[in-house]
């Protein structure tokens, strides 16, 4: 049985390249730096692409292509925990010279951004937010006639290139069986797939490789850019899904400890702050997107069809934020469930103790009466003269405080009763003397129209 180096998700849910090493049919060069301060902290690769659909790997110098070529430069910075001035570290370290101070803020700064700088497009959805989150994502290009330099945060899946040829999902997979293990067959050809790895490309709508063509124009390459970061945002918001109806399902099966837990962990306040973020970044792109259409829209090298792709990546990204839109609304959903749900546990305890509130009441009443230390309590044989009357004169002082205290509680009742009895006597008083006063009018009119006879 034929077998494959495979990648197994790691860190934040990432996975490197499902592709077989390769030595053959792509000429390639290894990007070394020795001069680089960040040695294996920053991933770079370059790529030279000759307009007709074919790539090579080429060295890091940031040059630019000749004739019908044209160059791409990608710097992945590490999604570790880290300050947003060493990540512009990281970026200086690699790109300058030729790229002044100027382009390196442009790239590495927070924020969405769209504009040229130094005669080049520069455009970025950095998103702010703790660097090493599965929730923060920062893509940055700059565009220029021959080459595209671009920094992501993290690895962004497709982007890269690699033979297809070579890929996982151009084999013949298998399923690894257990039973042909222990009756030693292995008479069974195809690539064996882990089931871990099948589960982690099920949660890709974008599966690695698949549909990805080679740029034939730095327009094309711009698309494919934005694309892949489309993509990521949709499988983000796909493991979304999946996870919360997972939660759903556990919760409907569930009793009181997993309900209890989900609420001690705060698990969907977590996942609605997650999803806010999701909607920043959804934000940012469609506030840079059309914006970097629009500046397109005046390069001579920039593609009619690739404009209508950006038209297309854009109404994706709205409906994207819809999508997401209505799993924040789910997730607010199940959590009023659980507070409504934690609210009737606490009314119970209340019950319970007021119910035992009740039954000791009584009895706590009764214990205080007769254990008073004064003279003339019943059945307690005291009958000396001078203390007889103690007892029923702390009982009288003990009705008067609670007709005190009643009348306290009631004091608001009865005001709002007699206030509104005094209105009402008022209304009516003024309502029987305008009456008279109307009469008393209409009278006189009476008498004066009418012509006097002598």
């Amino acid at each position: 049985m034929d077998s494959v180096e495979e990648e197994v998700p790691s860190g934040e849910g990432e996975m490197e390249e499902l592709v077989r090493p390769s030595s053959t049919n792509v000429p390639a060069s290894v990007n070394e730096h020795p001069t680089s301060h960040f040695s294996g902290m920053v991933r770079q690769k370059a790529y030279v692409f000759d307009g007709f659909g074919n790539y090579f790997n080429k060295d890091w110098d940031l040059g630019e292509g000749e004739g019908k070529e044209f160059c791409w430069y990608h710097v992945e910075l590490p999604k570790v925990r880290q300050k947003c001035c060493q990540s512009a570290q990281h970026l200086i370290d690699v790109l300058c010279p030729p790229l002044k101070l100027q382009d390196i803020l442009s790239l590495a700064s927070n924020g969405p951004f769209c504009g040229h700088v130094d005669g080049a497009l520069v455009f970025r959805v950095n998103s702010p937010g703790p660097i090493s989150s599965s929730f923060t994502f920062r893509l940055a290009a700059r565009i220029t006639e021959k080459s595209v330099i671009t920094v992501s945060l993290g690895r962004v899946p497709r982007l890269g290139f690699s033979p297809v040829g070579q890929s996982l999902l151009s084999e013949i997979p298998s399923v690894e069986n257990p039973s042909n293990y222990k009756r030693g067959s292995t008479n069974r050809s195809g690539i064996v797939i882990k089931e871990h790895v099948l589960e982690f490309l099920l949660t890709m709508n974008h599966s690695e490789e698949a549909d990805n063509p080679v740029p034939k124009s730095i327009s094309n390459l711009v698309v494919h850019v934005i694309d892949t970061h489309v993509d990521h945002l949709e499988d983000v918001v796909t493991k979304l899904e999946m996870e919360l109806e997972t939660v759903e399902l556990e919760l409907d099966r569930g009793g009181f400890a997993l309900k209890k837990e989900m609420l001690d962990d705060r698990r969907f306040p977590k996942m609605h702050l997650n999803l806010q973020r999701l909607l920043q970044v959804i934000a940012h792109g469609e506030q840079v997107f059309p914006r970097v259409k629009e500046k397109c829209l005046s390069k001579s090298w920039f593609l009619s069809k690739d404009i209508n792709s950006l038209d297309e990546l854009i109404g994706r990204l709205r409906r994207l934020k819809e999508n997401v839109g209505f799993l924040a609304n789910r997730v607010t959903a199940i959590q009023a469930g659980l507070d409504s749900w934690q609210s009737e546990q606490i009314n119970k305890k209340l019950y319970y103790l007021s119910f035992l509130s009740i039954v000791f009441l009584p009895l706590s009443v009764i214990t205080g009466v007769f254990g008073m230390n004064v003279g003339g309590v019943p059945w307690t044989m005291q009958n000396n003269p001078e203390v007889k009357d103690g007892f029923f004169k702390v009982m009288v002082l003990c009705v008067a405080m609670l007709l005190l205290v009643l009348l306290c509680f009631l004091f608001p009742i009865l005001y709002s009763h007699v206030m509104a009895w005094y209105k009402k006597r008022f209304l009516r008083r003024t309502w029987s003397h305008n009456r008279r006063s109307c009469r008393r009018t209409i009278g006189i009119q009476e008498r004066s129209c009418c012509p006097r006879i002598d």
